[in-house]
């Protein structure tokens, strides 16, 4: 972990902080540390649930460091650095546990490609969501123009790709981009009540259901629902299935241990 990232655990929730000012840009320091802390919290037996968001309130990340490009063009294979940034990204995207992002300002380029790889996205009402990169000849290279589309469509994808034009945090809202929108400062509190809630659920069952969706949406529609019926045989077999159905048959809260 690096002074750019932050981290802290409490009751299940592990909060994930990006500051690095001005606009929490995403530089091979950022990239790092976040990949180590998603290494730790997967294999944390306690982290039930995962914020990410940043410090301040201007950008949750203004996008990729620019300053860095001018190596991106005179590397020997550019396509080598640019698989490691997916690699980072589909480490979030795949981890097995709820991930939960709040977007408290700017969230441009890289920035919202990161938010795209989590579960459930929170926007503050200040915020400001685009992909900007066809300003500076480019186009979204972590991703967006895969995870965009499969979350708010093809045709709202590639509008807000071509023109590089940012949308406010209820538009965001209205076509699905984002899950929740809140006061300025209130993003961070809204995310704690969801993982609050989230956390209280048995891992093993959350493992599944982000399994089945996210690996189903691959897949033709018989062989996603096969896909779901090996997981349900599977989390049947787990400890906390007969805590929770026993728990329900003598009408008392469970008490879920992840197992």
């Amino acid at each position: 972990m690096s002074a750019k990232v932050e981290l802290q655990k409490e009751n299940g929730v592990a909060v994930v902080t990006i500051n690095n000012p001005p606009l929490n840009v995403m530089d091979k320091e950022v990239i790092m540390s976040l990949r180590s802390i998603f290494v730790e919290l997967e294999e944390d037996r306690e982290t039930v649930c995962i914020i990410l968001t940043s410090a301040g309130e201007d950008a949750f990340m203004a996008g990729a460091d620019i300053k860095e490009f001018p190596g991106l063009m005179v590397h020997p294979n550019m396509k080598e650095p640019v698989m490691e940034t997916h690699a980072f990204l589909n480490q979030i995207d795949f981890c097995g546990k709820p991930t939960i992002a709040v977007l408290n300002g700017l969230t441009f380029g890289g920035g919202c490609e990161l938010a795209l790889t989590c579960d459930i996205r929170i926007a503050e009402e200040h915020t400001q969501i685009g992909l900007p990169e066809i300003k500076l000849g480019l186009f979204p290279g972590g991703g967006g123009t895969q995870r965009l589309p499969r979350l708010i469509g093809e045709a709202k994808a590639k509008e807000m790709m071509y023109t590089g034009d940012p949308i406010d945090a209820n538009t965001a809202l209205a076509i699905g981009l984002v899950n929740h929108v809140t006061e300025k400062g209130a993003g961070l509190d809204k995310a704690m009540e969801l993982a609050k809630r989230i956390s209280r659920h048995s891992l093993p069952a959350l493992k599944c259901i982000k399994e089945a969706v996210d690996e189903g949406l691959d897949m033709s529609f018989p062989a996603a629902i096969e896909h779901e019926a090996d997981l349900f045989t599977k989390v049947f077999q787990t400890e906390d299935i007969k805590e929770g159905v026993t728990a329900f048959i003598e009408k008392r809260k469970p008490v879920f241990k992840h197992r």
